[in-house]
């Protein structure tokens, strides 16, 4: 392991069968009305968190929730835990505004999402 964490969770993307029922129920759960809207993505930011629904589980199909680390540097993260025993499922890519977010999967199957801002 090289240097110390600092970067923790700060998004986390929910897989929605009904957007219009998901948005309402988080709205109400939050206490805020989401700051993205739109048919393909619902997000809140609340409390330095950011909650993503996303209908369908997204082209990505995510079939349960996605913790996202913010990373400084998303392909060296990626290096170290691949290296580490992590398979890539779905390798690092821009999705706008120069975000750029990868997934993984850890040696139980489990989906680690890393997400870096430019």
């Amino acid at each position: 392991m090289t240097g110390s964490f600092t970067h923790g969770i700060k998004t986390v993307l929910h897989p929605v069968s009904d957007l219009a029922k998901a948005k309402a129920v988080y709205a109400a759960l939050l206490g805020i009305p989401p700051q993205t809207d739109s048919s393909y993505y619902v997000g809140f930011e609340a409390e330095g968190q950011h909650i993503g629904l996303v209908p369908g589980g997204g082209p990505q199909g995510m079939t349960s929730p996605v913790a996202y680390w913010h990373v400084p540097d998303i392909e060296a993260k990626l290096a170290e835990v691949i290296a580490a025993g992590a398979v890539v499922q779905e390798a690092a890519h821009e999705v706008g505004s120069g975000r750029l977010v990868a997934t993984v999967i850890d040696p139980d199957g489990n989906v680690l999402g890393l997400l870096q801002d430019r």
